[in-house]
């Protein structure tokens, strides 16, 4: 059995944000993840240094792996998208960002988004027939996209998993490990002989 914090070993996580983005909803998920083995990369509109915000407060700057133009979807086994206002607003009219995120959706990886985050999936024409959870904000939007908008701590959906504000990341975490791990275990049993193996290091 491997050790509580090796979980993740090997599972590759792609952190899509531009400036603007809530610090918390990244630095949260990412250091769980860490914890567990896995590899987090910040993918942005440039390279350089992404910046974060404590609601309305400038918070730190983040190094920056990958633009989104040269980041390839099949080099990761999931997506985080954190909120933010600004980060929100900007990330979902950048045709590259949306394009990523339809080639995840596509092979069916896991979609892990938390408050204003989903507004990337609803301009990538992805939400309809999906329930999520968000900032409350969003959930016009939502249901004007096709989906159904729900108000709870945690929404398991498919590959996707939905959570609304900074205090639900405990409990985002943990379902986040939860699936990776899983699939991870089933990746591990099931393709003894496929090369494509999109949850192995």
């Amino acid at each position: 059995m491997e050790q509580q914090d090796q979980r993740l070993a090997g599972v590759r996580i792609a952190a899509l944000m531009t400036d603007g983005f809530e610090q918390a909803e990244f630095t949260g998920p990412r250091d769980a993840l860490l914890k567990e083995g896995a590899s987090v990369s910040v993918i942005s509109n440039k390279l350089g240094k992404v910046q974060g915000v404590h609601h309305v407060q400038k918070g730190d700057a983040f190094d920056v792996d990958l633009a989104f133009e040269e980041a390839d979807p099949d080099d990761f086994d999931a997506v985080l998208l954190p909120g933010g206002v600004v980060n929100a607003d900007q990330i979902r009219i950048v045709p590259a960002a949306q394009q990523f995120v339809r080639s995840m959706q596509e092979d069916g990886k896991t979609i892990a988004v938390i408050c204003h985050g989903a507004w990337l999936l609803v301009s990538a024409g992805l939400v309809k027939g999906h329930t999520l959870t968000s900032w409350p904000t969003l959930q016009d939007d939502i249901r004007n996209a096709g989906g159904n908008w729900v108000n709870e701590q945690v929404v398991e959906d498919g590959n996707w998993i939905s959570s609304r504000r900074p205090g639900d990341i405990p409990a985002f975490n943990e379902h986040i490990i939860h699936r990776l791990s899983q699939a991870l275990s089933q990746s591990a049993r099931g393709t003894a002989d496929e090369s494509r193996a999109p949850l192995s290091s």
